[in-house]
């Protein structure tokens, strides 16, 4: 059942068994995976199944520094689905590696293995509609037809590495006939959590607030609540609820909102590879379950290990888009229509340059030069991800010189000056706004520097190409457009230790016997992943816990 708050009885309460507050890649799995069981479920979100203005705004906050990361209201959905409206469908699973503890990396380890989530990984695919798990191209494809790059053999560097891509799933439009059907499910749109009242001893919440921009309220009793929310609207909800714990809830120890990461992503350098261009295959493949897939450039993860490296992988890119001399009427028209794409890529695609008259008239000169590729392209585009359900993923251009940058995305050290805290100015309905303070940490960058070198050094050795990249400004480089748009992670961090994590291996509160958290908010690291898989996974894991808890009571 669906429903919209302002229809809820003013002053009522509704009692329930398990209250999730958001409705994105963790809530709406989460949700449904739980009925059926006997429980009465219900989903509390914030917007509508369209965008709202009213809503979005609701987001509002200040960062620190906004040539490192963008406005809180950027990237995020408050509204059905969550940011599974907006995303790009990029799917893949965090390495084995990023659930042990690294000496070298600070806080790092998780209190759960890899072989712990790999169940909740194979469900997750299939309600993102990213296809079979598997991940290794060399297992999915013909090695020979599919490898990266013709003839390379190296000891540290790995091309097997895919990523997998879901159409994009829109997951409140994808499952909606299912939510709108569940007998024991009720969603209630347009409804804002904005206090979770705990009992006088602070071990259990007894119920949450709930108000709309209308003006309604009402609140939710119930035996367990879920926190389904973003990594930056979680520690907001937290922080803001202190009534019984002035410091916030969960946050005895000063850890909510604490080590706050994103990704180091940018384009970097230039390979040059040999030979004829059949000798890279640098696009995208379809898997024989019908899948978009990618491979990448990884790190072995034994060298990663004896080299104290952070996780990193990076994707073939083309030329800068910027620079018209790349004399591709693609990339022109690209240049000219990065006001009508979405955020994240339309910033990159202007590259941090200021574009002078004459770049323009080469950039137009381009097109009209270039007709048939660009109308090639145009007709690609409609056909393979306008029209369809099952898009395209992005764009990638015909290989014409065997030409191309590193779009490089890698992990960050936990940092515990990076945070997210609140701020004394209030929204329409009276919660604390945020403050994003997102820092980087010198091993951020230095484990870059030595990923792409080590990339270099086997690409070279291998006799297939070779690659550049300008040492001195490395570090500009990658913070050009500082954090990587909406991967916001680590602020309510899972561990054992109640000083040093949020909550422990089922995502439980430490010091509350009822609250839980299905976010990337609670992974301790980040991986070279993009985290959505990962949200997905760890939702349907607490599903298990819940369901195996509260039947047993």
């Amino acid at each position: 059942m669906i429903i919209q708050a302002d229809l809820v009885p003013r002053d009522s309460q509704i009692d329930v068994d398990v209250c999730i507050v958001g409705s994105g890649a963790a809530g709406i799995p989460l949700a449904l995976s739980l009925c059926g069981q006997g429980l009465k479920v219900l989903i509390l979100e914030s917007g509508q199944l369209e965008k709202d203005p009213a809503t979005q705004v609701l987001y509002e906050g200040e960062v620190a520094d906004e040539n490192l990361h963008s406005l809180p209201v950027k990237y995020r959905q408050r509204r059905f689905g969550g940011s599974t409206t907006i995303w790009g469908g990029r799917c893949m699973p965090f390495n084995p590696i990023d659930f042990e503890r690294r000496e070298y990396v600070p806080l790092s380890g998780w209190p759960i293995t890899y072989s712990d989530i790999l169940p909740y990984y194979i469900n997750a695919n299939e309600w993102l509609e990213a296809g079979k798990y598997l991940y290794d191209a060399d297992v999915l494809f013909d090695a020979e037809k599919s490898s990266l790059f013709r003839d390379f053999k190296g000891d540290a560097v790995r091309t097997n590495s895919l990523e997998r891509f879901s159409c994009p799933t829109n997951l409140a439009v994808r499952y909606f006939r299912r939510l709108e059907l569940a007998e024991d499910l009720k969603v209630i749109l347009g409804a804002n959590c904005n206090q979770i009242n705990l009992n006088k001893s602070g071990k259990r919440v007894e119920s949450v607030d709930v108000v709309t921009l209308e003006g309604n309220r009402f609140s939710v009793s119930s035996k367990a609540f879920v926190l389904a929310t973003g990594g930056i609207e979680v520690p907001r909800i937290l922080l803001a609820s202190n009534k019984v714990v002035t410091s916030g809830i969960g946050n005895e120890f000063d850890l909510v909102g604490r080590y706050y990461q994103c990704h180091i992503a940018a384009n970097i350098g230039q390979l040059t590879i040999k030979g004829p261009t059949k000798n890279v295959r640098h696009g995208y493949e379809v898997s024989p379950d019908g899948v978009y897939c990618r491979r990448r450039l990884s790190i072995d993860e034994e060298v990663q290990r004896s080299e104290g490296l952070l996780n990193m992988v990076a994707r073939l890119h083309f030329s800068k888009i910027v620079d018209p001399e790349h004399s591709s009427g693609v990339l022109s028209s690209l240049f000219f229509a990065k006001r009508f794409i979405s955020y994240e890529y339309g910033k990159r695609l202007n590259d941090g340059q200021k574009i002078g008259f004459s770049a323009y008239v080469k950039h137009l000169l381009n097109i009209v030069l270039d007709p048939p590729e660009t109308i090639s392209f145009l007709m690609h585009w409609v056909t393979k991800r306008s029209l369809v359900d099952r898009k395209f993923p992005s764009v990638i251009l015909k290989n014409k010189r065997n030409l191309f940058s590193l779009e490089v995305h890698s992990e960050q050290s936990p940092n515990y000056s990076s945070r997210i805290s609140l701020l004394d100015s209030k929204d329409a309905l009276g919660m604390p706004k945020v403050k994003v303070d997102w820092q980087f940490s010198p091993q951020d960058i230095d484990s870059v520097r030595r990923t792409l070198n080590i990339f270099k050094s086997e690409i070279e050795n291998s006799g297939i190409g070779a690659f550049e990249f300008n040492n001195d400004t490395l570090q500009e480089d990658l913070l050009r457009f500082g954090a990587y748009g909406g991967h916001h992670i680590g602020t309510t961090r899972m561990g054992i230790d109640p000083k040093t994590s949020v909550v422990d291996k089922n995502c439980r509160i430490h010091s509350v016997e009822n609250l839980y958290v299905a976010s990337s908010s609670v992974f301790p690291t980040s991986s070279q992943a993009n985290p959505t898989l990962t949200i997905t996974a760890i939702a349907l894991r607490l599903s298990d816990h819940l369901a195996n808890l509260l039947r047993v009571k």
